[in-house]
């Protein structure tokens, strides 16, 4: 069987150098507030993400002309499909402007909200958690999925049905 294995933080480098400063613990804090975020994590998560979009541009502003136009559009045809840029002949100067709130509103959480499914961002994580919230007619339970522009428009909520018993749970009422 082998060993349990511990899980890698997705936020390697998402986390503040200074914990304690004053200034970013409360932008924070309004963040988390805002977003209905669990924890800093969250956040330290989005923000990698943001670092990691930022990183490539900067990496395709050094390439030479030729190489940089089909990686340029690609590039910001991805972003486009994932919903943080509105239009994909966008320039890259705007795309290294982009901040977290970017990322934190295409999470199903904010989307779910936003499309006033729920009544609040933490009504609109407990039905996610819950599994009463489809996508393209499949539960999913995690409030941190990063929505794209094609899957925007199917969501839906489920109410009436519950969700599916774990499996331990049915082999025990089974017997």
């Amino acid at each position: 069987m082998g060993g349990l294995r511990k899980p890698r933080k997705r936020y390697l480098d998402g986390k503040p150098k200074r914990l304690w400063n004053k200034q970013l613990l409360l932008e924070e804090l309004q963040l988390v507030g805002e977003y209905g975020l669990r924890s800093k994590r969250e956040l330290w998560l989005a923000r990698a993400i943001l670092k990691r979009i930022v990183r490539r541009a900067r990496a395709m502003l050094a390439l030479p002309p030729e190489e940089r136009a089909e990686a340029e559009r690609k590039f910001k045809e991805k972003l486009y499909k994932m919903g943080f840029i509105e239009d994909p002949n966008v320039a890259l100067d705007r795309i290294l402007s982009l901040d977290v709130r970017t990322v934190l509103e295409r999470r199903l959480q904010t989307v779910v909200y936003r499309r006033e499914l729920a009544k609040s961002v933490n009504h609109a994580r407990q039905l996610i958690v819950h599994g009463h919230v489809l996508i393209n007619g499949r539960r999913v339970t995690s409030p941190g999925f990063l929505v794209p522009r094609e899957l925007e428009d199917k969501i839906a909520l489920d109410l009436g049905a519950s969700p599916a018993p774990p499996q331990g749970a049915a082999a025990a009422q089974q017997a």
